[in-house]
């Protein structure tokens, strides 16, 4: 085993606040998913490219300043929410449900269960996101997370492989086939994929960090479900 590891490793070598809770549910049935106009949406990108740098605070501040009943906006809102740990992030992804952002609405609040280790709560919220958004890669793969959690090993297999198909530049998928892999001590496939892919020595090592807990569940805990959420794209776009 550690020859191989160290094979691997040659193998890579070279190659918010708030004062109180905002009644989200009563704006339910006004989402608008209208067409921003040039301001908002002017105002839309620029939270984004906050969050992308990890400027969470301030993007929720331009978010802040636009109209809550545009959908859009509340779904960064969530998305920004989640990613800073508050519990308005549900909320605000249930008020979007039924609407025209109803599968990134049910991404959301799978990731949300994810975290907290709830994997039933999050497969059903995940499986709904994907029969409403099947082309959706970053929801295929975070799927798969959570059948991996589950120790389901052949439809995470099933779901990443889709993830990488649908969006081949994505690494996010192959990594957590590596992982997959090495849970199965299926050491050679791995190494394919690391040097057909050009995967970093950190994505190797993080791969089997998680391979490593999904082996031992009982030191390892909600840690190990909580993997969708630190593995999911933060980007908002």
């Amino acid at each position: 085993m550690k020859a191989m590891i160290a094979g691997l490793s040659l193998l890579l070598l070279g190659g918010c606040a708030s004062n109180g809770p905002t009644p989200w549910a009563a704006l339910t049935d006004s989402a608008s998913c209208g067409k921003l106009s040039s301001e908002q949406q002017l105002s839309l990108n620029l939270a984004n490219d906050m969050a992308n740098d990890g400027k969470l605070h301030a993007s929720l501040a331009n978010l802040q300043s636009l109209p809550d009943n545009l959908a859009d906006v509340r779904l960064r809102k969530a998305k920004v929410y989640r990613l800073l740990g508050r519990s308005e992030a549900e909320p605000l992804y249930r008020s979007l449900l039924g609407g025209c952002l109803a599968a990134e609405a049910e991404h959301g609040l799978g990731q949300l269960a994810a975290a907290h280790g709830d994997n039933g709560l999050a497969q059903s919220h995940l499986q709904r996101a994907a029969r409403l958004a099947p082309t959706d890669e970053k929801i295929r793969n975070d799927l798969g997370v959570v059948y991996l959690n589950q120790l389901r090993v052949e439809d995470a297999r099933f779901e990443f492989l889709t993830a990488m198909e649908l969006k081949q530049s994505d690494q996010l998928a192959a990594v957590n086939l590596v992982t997959l892999l090495i849970y199965q001590d299926d050491w050679n496939r791995a190494a394919e994929l690391v040097s057909r892919l050009g995967l970093s020595p950190a994505q190797v090592t993080e791969a089997q960090a998680r391979a490593e807990k999904l082996k031992t569940p009982a030191k390892s805990g909600p840690s190990v479900a909580a993997q969708v959420a630190a593995v999911a794209n933060p980007a908002l776009q």
